[in-house]
């Protein structure tokens, strides 16, 4: 794992290790963050394929198709975690970097033949106009300023490249989507005990995809933060919301 060299490289901010205590809100502490993904690496993957009942592989592939690959580009992965999602970016033929805040989860993918570097998504450690394609999947409301965020995805990328985002949203369909909720607090915790090594940290990434915002709102934060066009495809019953956009020419 090592830093890019960049014409323009930015310093990567390790985090100093602190005491996991987060806010039940989107008022986060990047610190915070960090540790708490280092510590659920380890079981990190077959958590989220319980949890989600084995629909994070479809949306994975989904998000692939949607960003139109093709051979030979050069895609960010950011937020990429174990580097499971780059894996399955890469079947497309291109170059895929993945980038996280947490060495820890980088540290439970290591088996994983993609290029991988730690970095702060508000502050990216590459150059500008480097990347064909972005993306960002169930990491852009971990982002302490996620406007931020999306503005460093829109320098590193390339006029004309394209972004995908990932993220958990509001389900469209009424009653589904009180079930959901009732799902979120109530037994997701507590199925989290059984497959995840820091089943605590389930209660926040549950209370944070309850007060992110709904569809047509992130495609408003997307588009005036660097991109245009932004619209979405809603997967599961809009559990999932994959959001794309384009960067101006």
């Amino acid at each position: 794992m090592g830093r890019p060299r960049s014409g323009r490289a930015r310093g990567i901010d390790w985090f100093s290790v602190a005491k996991f205590n987060l806010k039940a809100d989107l008022d986060k502490d990047p610190a915070d963050v960090a540790k708490m993904f280092d510590g659920v690496g380890k079981n990190y993957d077959i958590t989220n394929t319980v949890l989600s009942f084995g629909q994070d592989r479809l949306w994975r592939k989904r998000t692939r198709e949607r960003l139109g690959l093709q051979p030979g580009e050069k895609v960010l992965d950011l937020a990429a975690g174990t580097a499971v999602s780059t894996v399955e970016l890469a079947k497309s033929g291109a170059w895929c970097m993945a980038c996280d805040f947490s060495r820890g989860m980088l540290a439970a993918g290591k088996d994983r033949n993609v290029p991988k570097v730690a970095g702060d998504g508000m502050q990216l450690p590459f150059a500008d106009n480097t990347f064909d394609a972005v993306t960002i999947s169930y990491g852009l409301r971990n982002i302490h300023d996620f406007e931020l965020g999306l503005r460093e995805m829109a320098r590193v990328t390339k006029p004309g490249g394209r972004l995908a985002v990932a993220e958990f949203s509001k389900p469209v369909i009424p009653v589904f989507g009180t079930v959901y909720k009732e799902y979120l607090m109530r037994l997701l915790p507590p199925v989290a005990r059984l497959v995840s090594s820091n089943p605590d940290a389930y209660v926040y990434l549950a209370e944070s995809i309850r007060a992110w915002p709904e569809q047509k709102e992130l495609a408003a934060a997307i588009n005036r933060n660097g991109w245009t066009g932004a619209n979405w495809q809603n997967l599961t019953g809009g559990i999932v919301a994959l959001h794309s956009a384009v960067k101006p020419a």
